[in-house]
Order: C-alpha cells, then sequence, then structure tokens
C-alpha cells in the first residue's frame, strides 16, 4: 500500500490502495485509445468498460472494468500494453478514506530547507538520478523534478527515501485527482429548478443563480448541534472545519458520539451539508466555500455548555451562528398535544450568550443568529429560543411553494426556506419529493444505511432530510453569501437584507399583512435577490435599507 506525505515528514501520510476493477492508460501521443480512427479488437474492448477519469493533457485515461469482466483483467492489460502507441496500462491507486482514484506520474515535487544552497540542492537531485524538470518560483529551493522512466510505484518509495534526509522539508509525487466543480447535485430542487420524475420543481431559493455572484468565501459558519461527522468528503477541502468543539465533552472533537442509543447524532451533518457542504461528491450547501466551525452541543436545553457554545462561536471568528433545535415540539398532527400550549422561556443565560455574540462578534459587527421556528405545527411565539428578537426564525416551506405541514407559524417568524413536507389528507398533498438531499453521516451510520432509495449506495447522502431543521441552514447559508459580497454589514442589516429578499409564495394561504405572513414571515428567502441587495452599491442600497441609525427590528416585526 503506497503511501504519500503531502506536508512535513512528521505529519500523517495519505495511503492508497490498489483498485481491483480500475484500468489506467497512457498513450505517447496523448490520444484516446477508443478514438481511433480505425477500431481494432482491443479499442473495442475497451469501449465495453466505463470511462471514469480523463486527464487530456497528460494522455491518461481511466476505465472501469464491469464485474463479469474482472477476469479477463489482467490479459486487457497486456494486449493494450502490446499497442505501439502506450506508453504506460496498468492499475490505479483508489484514496484509502475516500475510495477517489487517483493517478501518479514519475514527476516529483521536492522543497529543500532555505538555508541550502541551490548548487547543493541540484546536486542532491543528480546524486538521486532525477531529472531536473522545473525550478519552481513560488518557493525557495523548490524543484520539479522525474524518476527514470519506467519506475512506476517506485516513485512513491524514492519521495520517502528523499523526505528522510535532513535537508529536505517536503517531497511527494505528482499525483492526479479528478478536477471537480462545486455543483448542485440533481436532486437538490431547493438549490435550483430541477426536473425531478417527470415533474418540473420551481420551489427553489434561486440558488444557483446567486452562486454565479458568490459561493460564500471568506465566511465562517457555526453549526450548534448533536455532532458533524468532518471527516465526510464534502466537509475535507483544505481550510474548511475551523475552531472545532464539543462544549459537552469539553474537548476539539465535534464528531457524533451517540451517547444516546435511542437518539443517535446524525442531525448536525445534515444540517452543516445544507448550509456549506463543498459540493464536490454529490451534495451542495447553499454557501459552498464558506467554511464550517463545528460545535457538538448534546447537553440539556438552558444548560451551561449550551450558552459556552455561542461564546465559543463569537470568540473564535464566527460569522453565522445556526441552529436547529429548541424546546420541545409537540406533534404536528395532535391538535390536542399539551405541548402546544408550552410556552418556553428564554433562559438567561442563553439570553447573555446571545447578547454576547451580537455585541462582540465579528468584531462588533455581530454574529448573524438563526434558529430553527419549530416542527410542531404550533406558535414560534412560545419559544423563547426561537422568538427573541435578536435572532432570526427560519420557517419551512414545500417543493410546490406551500407551507409544510409541521412548520411553526407566527409573529416572531421573518422568513421561510425551502425543507421537505408530509401529507396530511384530504386538507394537505402528498409532497413531490422524499426532501431535502444532503450529507449524511459516512457509511451506514445516519439517516440513510447505504441504500440507492434513501440517498446513494454508499451512505454517505440522504434524500429525506426535512423539518424547520433543514430550512435553518439553509437560510443561514444565503446569509453567508451576503457576508462573503458585503462583509461591512452588522448583523441588523443582514437580518432586513433577508426581509427585502423575499419573495412573497402563497398568496392566498399566506395571509400577507403589510408583507408579513405568520406562517412564511416576509416570505421564501431567494438568494440572488439578496447577494445583489447586499453588495456595497449606493444605487441598490438606497432601494434597500433604511439610511441613518441600524433599524429597531423590535418595531419592525
Amino acid at each position: 500500500m503506497p503511501e504519500v506525505k503531502f506536508g512535513l515528514k512528521s505529519e500523517p501520510s495519505m495511503q492508497f490502495n490498489k483498485s481491483k476493477d480500475l484500468i489506467a492508460i497512457r498513450t505517447f501521443s496523448k490520444k484516446p485509445l477508443t478514438r481511433s480512427p480505425v477500431a481494432n479488437p482491443v479499442s473495442r474492448e475497451l469501449s465495453k468498460n466505463i470511462p471514469v477519469l480523463t486527464f487530456p493533457e497528460a494522455g491518461v485515461e481511466v476505465y472501469r472494468v464491469p464485474e463479469k469482466g474482472l477476469e479477463l483483467l489482467e490479459g486487457l492489460k497486456a494486449e493494450v500494453r502490446a499497442l505501439p502507441d502506450v506508453r504506460f496500462a496498468g492499475g490505479v491507486f483508489v484514496d484509502a478514506q475516500s475510495g477517489e482514484p487517483i493517478v501518479y506520474t514519475e514527476n516529483l515535487f521536492i522543497k529543500f530547507v532555505d538555508a541550502k544552497p541551490e548548487e547543493d540542492c541540484i546536486a542532491v537531485i543528480v546524486s538521486a538520478e532525477l531529472k531536473m524538470k522545473e525550478k519552481l518560483t513560488y518557493a525557495q529551493n523548490t524543484f520539479f523534478v522525474g524518476a527514470p522512466e519506467g519506475s512506476g510505484e517506485k516513485v512513491f518509495d524514492i519521495a520517502l527515501s528523499l523526505l528522510e534526509r535532513e535537508d529536505v522539508e517536503y517531497c511527494h509525487p505528482e499525483i492526479i485527482r479528478r478536477r471537480s466543480r462545486r455543483a448542485i447535485a440533481l436532486q437538490q430542487w431547493h438549490l435550483k429548478t430541477v426536473e425531478l420524475n417527470g415533474r418540473t420543481i420551481t420551489a427553489s431559493a434561486n440558488v444557483e443563480k446567486a452562486h454565479a455572484i458568490t459561493q460564500g468565501a471568506g465566511i465562517t459558519i457555526a453549526v450548534i448541534d448533536d455532532g458533524i461527522d468532518i471527516d465526510h468528503l464534502e466537509f475535507r477541502s483544505e481550510g474548511k472545519i475551523v475552531s472545532p468543539r464539543d462544549v459537552t465533552k469539553n474537548s476539539s472533537d465535534p464528531r457524533p458520539k451517540d451517547t444516546n442509543p435511542r437518539y443517535p447524532d446524525d442531525h448536525g451533518t445534515a444540517c452543516a451539508g445544507v448550509a456549506c457542504a463543498d459540493g464536490k461528491f454529490g451534495a451542495s450547501g447553499v454557501a459552498p466555500l464558506a467554511k464550517l466551525m463545528p460545535i457538538r452541543e448534546a447537553s440539556g436545553l438552558g444548560s451551561k455548555q449550551e450558552s459556552d457554545a455561542f461564546r465559543w462561536a463569537a470568540d473564535n471568528g464566527a460569522d453565522i451562528i445556526s441552529c436547529s433545535w429548541g424546546p420541545q415540539d409537540g406533534d404536528w398532527w395532535d391538535p390536542t398535544d399539551p405541548f402546544h400550549q408550552q410556552v418556553a422561556p428564554l433562559p438567561v443565560n442563553m439570553k447573555l450568550a446571545i447578547d454576547y455574540a451580537v455585541k462582540k462578534g465579528r468584531g462588533g459587527k455581530g454574529c448573524v443568529i438563526l434558529f430553527a421556528a419549530g416542527n410542531g405545527n404550533e406558535s414560534v411565539d412560545n419559544d423563547g429560543y426561537a422568538s427573541y428578537e435578536k435572532v432570526i426564525a427560519v420557517a419551512a416551506c414545500n417543493d410546490t411553494g406551500k407551507r409544510s405541514v409541521y412548520s411553526d407559524f407566527g409573529k416572531a417568524v421573518w422568513c421561510s426556506f425551502p425543507s421537505g413536507d408530509f401529507d396530511d389528507l384530504p386538507l394537505h398533498p402528498k409532497p413531490l419529493t422524499p426532501g431535502i438531499w444532503t450529507t449524511d453521516r459516512s457509511g451506514s451510520r445516519g439517516y440513510n444505511a447505504g441504500a440507492e432509495e434513501a440517498g446513494d449506495a454508499a451512505g454517505n447522502f440522504t434524500n429525506s432530510f426535512s423539518g424547520t431543521s433543514s430550512a435553518c441552514p439553509g437560510a443561514a447559508g444565503i446569509a453567508a453569501l451576503i457576508l462573503s459580497v458585503n462583509p461591512a454589514l452588522n448583523w441588523r442589516e443582514v437580518k432586513d437584507i433577508l426581509k427585502g429578499s423575499c419573495d412573497q409564495i402563497d398568496p392566498e394561504g399566506g395571509n400577507y399583512v403589510n408583507d408579513k405572513s405568520e406562517l412564511y414571515g416576509y416570505g421564501r428567502l431567494n438568494a440572488e435577490t439578496a447577494v445583489n441587495l447586499a453588495r456595497p452599491n449606493p444605487a441598490a442600497l438606497n432601494r434597500s435599507l433604511p439610511i441613518g441609525p441600524p433599524l429597531d427590528l423590535r418595531k419592525t416585526g
């Protein structure tokens, strides 16, 4: 099993496994074998396999051999090697964690310590029988070199051997991976208009168009929840995770702990994905370039740990705090449930912690704090958390642009964001989709144990996340897009931009009074509108924001 150290010799290695069903082919001409003007038996055989990757600049193609053809794989490699244009035909390594195929070349990057004279660096390269290809100018004593033709897998050992030298700071083979744009998956109807099951779904928050302007770079979203799978494929980009914390265990490990077998820690990973998943492997967040501050908080409502989470977020650079939790909801389908009448006040420690975050966070501009309105089909105004004037309460609307049947309502609802729904026949029809497609705990743990009908066969994504739990991080993602284009805004101005960016949906059922509905707040968020309103353009701001001191939002609803 080859290993590569992309960092210092003291840092952990990356491990690669040999794939059992992939074949890599490299040609001298850099032309694909399957596109030859005249077909031959080998190219015909290759065309039966599944193309996985292509790197035209290197003349490399990677194919996956179907299971029924695996017994013939070694023979196929031998036939391909015999072709005159073929430079290499052999196996493929995959990342031991993600399973992502990688292609290596016989080239290496090597950086010597800065104090070593350049001529001595070159002497080491020559003595190692490496060919100097280029002196790199972006760092001192850094070179791109080639191993002898035909070295193959030995290039991994060459790199590790060089790295053992005291005068070598970094050394690794040239590893080529798939370049992936942050893409919105087909199933993510909440982000763009999609075609699913023969239907056109147009109930999105118009996020795709906002992505042409910004994807949230430079902004940090703190997700406070029951635990977040920070090892997930969609949270692994460089610098994605910042200041992780478990305030319940008082540690820096926010991963799910599953301390209560009845309620595993599945929720936070899905919430974080809705807000800011990278979108490289199957699920994009609303703000895919935003950083994620994962904070595990599994203590009781009103606990000290709960307020500690807000202090941690504010002190460690969070711009936005997303909270998809709160007091116990009543059963949405049972109007007699006593929890519907429960009034849950905001504990003083939480009030002070929220006040601290909006006063001290972001260098005094204040963290933008969002809470899920609740899933009890009851008044959010009884919930001291979501109805507090310094937070933004987010309701849920469905894939037809109507209220999700469970979503809480009331004067405190500020806006709504698309989420899943359930039927409550005959009054409330069945939704068009299973729910929101987002990240799930990797593998068999989580909402999807590994079934295509529940998301994907690997179990890394779920297609049925729902509730105002999903709506809240969606709105948090839009807040990140706003601050990305105008980080000078304070928290009140962001809240007002969210208000101005809402589309009034369900005009008949919404019962809007003075442009506000108790079901949807000011309406369904429109990310493109929000970003355009936030741009530091005086003309645009004059149309959307008040001139003068920050608004007293207690007077605006």
